[in-house]
């Protein structure tokens, strides 16, 4: 069995800013916080922070930007056509790029996942392929390939994603997504 790694003061701070948010189980109690680490007061749930930039300045003490204004309704998801699909695995359509996230843990695919598809969109690719892997193997669960259509109904995502669908078995099969990147807004 392997020793856990300790976390870094960073990590500390981050999870208690998340925890702090949260409401303990009946019968807990809210762990206590260190003595020299000072915290910030405990936003209303009404106020919790929602983007990363608003988290950041939570923890360092500043104000946080004025929120983007979102949509009054969210971008929906349209799942890639059946011949469209057909197509992609058969070559007539290429994928532009790949991402493989096996081995990585479900925190760490998350951020490369939105950094890869923010770059994707960036870049005015349509069609890329998430390798996510089935997790048959002994000891996986298959987290990866089952968080990630929870991933793509949060807002972070739709605004980089338009659909997805299951790849066909050259490029995966089940263990990988064929995903239509939303176009940038104001883009032609």
């Amino acid at each position: 069995m392997r020793k856990r790694r300790a976390l870094t003061g960073e990590e500390k701070r981050l999870w208690r800013a998340i925890a702090i948010t949260a409401k303990p189980m009946r019968g807990r109690a809210m762990p206590e916080a260190e003595a020299e680490a000072e915290l910030p007061a405990p936003a209303p749930a009404s106020l919790a922070p929602a983007s990363p930039a608003a988290l950041r300045a939570l923890l360092d003490g500043t104000t946080a930007p004025a929120p983007a204004r979102a949509p009054s309704a969210p971008l929906p998801l349209h799942p890639i056509e059946r011949p469209v699909r057909r197509k992609i695995g058969r070559g007539r359509i290429a994928l532009e790029d790949r991402i493989d996230l096996h081995g990585q843990t479900e925190a760490s695919a998350h951020g490369a996942l939105l950094f890869f598809l923010r770059r994707a969109q960036a870049n005015g690719l349509r069609i890329v392929l998430v390798i996510t892997g089935r997790g048959a193997s002994f000891g996986s669960t298959g987290s990866l390939k089952r968080a990630l259509p929870h991933w793509f109904s949060t807002p972070d995502f739709r605004a980089l994603v338009s659909g997805f669908e299951p790849a066909e078995r050259g490029h995966g099969g089940e263990g990988a997504f064929y995903v239509r990147v939303r176009k940038r807004p104001g883009s032609p």
